[in-house]
């Protein structure tokens, strides 16, 4: 018999995806905390200190954008917005820096300290990278 390539890794992603379950679904040992015991982290993007990226632009500092913006950069900050838990719209991850564009990454900045302007700049990119 005969097995395909895809079925291998299929079926193992689906017993990582049990294991996952599993162990989140398990009580955590007297006075441990959650995170300690949680198969992985859900905090952010980056949750093992590496800077994250989403692949349409893969610079570490990509050029600054902002509103009126169109491209692949505007959809690696959309993509690490929304990853961030900002709303960038109802098309998502299009490639175009509107108001809600701007709006998500206000938010962003002003949870992050930075000045609110809406405009990703290299502080900001430092900051949608690596939390």
């Amino acid at each position: 018999m005969q097995i395909k390539r895809g079925f291998t890794a299929s079926v193992a992603a689906l017993v990582l995806a049990g294991a996952a379950t599993l162990a989140a679904a398990a009580p955590a040992p007297a006075g441990t905390s959650p995170a300690a015991t949680a198969p992985f982290a859900v905090a952010g993007p980056s949750a093992v200190n590496a800077p994250a990226f989403c692949g349409f632009d893969d610079r570490l500092t990509p050029p600054t954008i902002r509103e009126g913006a169109a491209g692949n950069t505007v959809r690696e900050a959309q993509c690490l917005l929304q990853l961030w838990g900002f709303y960038v719209g109802p098309m998502g991850v299009d490639g175009a820096f509107g108001p809600l564009t701007t709006k998500a990454a206000k938010g962003f900045q002003t949870s992050r300290g930075l000045t609110a302007d809406g405009i990703i700049g290299p502080n900001t990119w430092t900051r949608l990278r690596n939390g």
